[in-house]
């Protein structure tokens, strides 16, 4: 009687543990949680994530949201993004093309997969998205600078300059943003950010905007330009050049 009464409680004992076991794998109380949240609070959670840089959860959070709104460009959008910035690159690609599938003219789409061809390396298909982002909305500073980068990348330097010096034209501060965020192309080698702050002090001081020409020669020093001695020969430093600031950054020449 004593063995029938342990077995009955050693069973239910370990049908216990197996219903917590079951529980805890098959229906998690995160998924629950999100199965009980509505398509815009899965979005804010998942917006709240994405500041934190919690890109995993974020990532849960929009897919979430998408199971319950498939169709959604801007939730695909997100989704690409939280995928962008956790270097996921080919999820981000096929989620940018998602959101461009329910919403063509989702520049925000357009130019975050203009982003992930630039981080490719694959700089002529980034340049192609980014203009048809600035097709789409011209008066964004944001896609001026991504295409920008692109032609900067590809040494089409002329091209760079008109389109950064239109993204100053739209947003006097839009070359101070660092820049992930919507989908901004990163400048990738040591080499390249130096040649890239000396183009942009270049800009700046010939818009007359002496403290952010400065500030970005000083950068271009730090990074480790070579030819910072051109400021005496370009002419878009000619007003500068007797600034004492512009002398403590680059000696001028030794007169010969």
């Amino acid at each position: 009687m004593r063995n029938i009464t342990v077995k009955i409680a050693l069973m239910a004992v370990l049908t216990v543990l197996s219903v917590k076991y079951s529980a805890s794998t098959s229906t998690p109380q995160g998924k629950v949680a999100m199965d009980s949240m509505t398509v815009a609070e899965l979005e804010k959670a998942g917006d709240l994530a994405r500041v934190q840089k919690d890109y995993d959860q974020a990532i849960r959070y929009f897919r979430a949201a998408l199971r319950k709104d498939g169709k959604n460009s801007q939730l695909y959008n997100k989704l690409g993004m939280s995928e962008l910035q956790n270097n996921d690159m080919n999820a981000a690609q096929q989620d940018f093309g998602q959101a461009i599938k329910y919403n063509r003219k989702s520049a925000d789409a357009v130019s975050n997969l203009g982003a992930v061809y630039y981080q490719k390396k694959s700089y002529g298909s980034a340049a192609k998205y980014f203009k048809r982002a600035v097709a789409l909305d011209e008066t964004r500073a944001v896609f001026h600078i991504n295409l920008g980068a692109a032609w900067f990348a590809q040494k089409k330097l002329e091209g760079a300059v008109a389109e950064y010096t239109r993204a100053l034209e739209l947003d006097p501060y839009a070359l101070q943003q660092d820049a992930r965020t919507g989908g901004v192309a990163q400048i990738a080698s040591t080499e390249e950010r130096a040649r890239f702050s000396y183009m942009l002090a270049k800009i700046y001081a010939s818009h007359g905007d002496v403290e952010n020409c400065l500030q970005c020669l000083k950068k271009a020093k730090d990074e480790g330009y070579r030819n910072l001695a051109s400021v005496y020969k370009d002419e878009e430093f000619t007003r500068m050049r007797e600034d004492p600031r512009l002398r403590e950054i680059v000696p001028p020449p030794t007169p010969k």
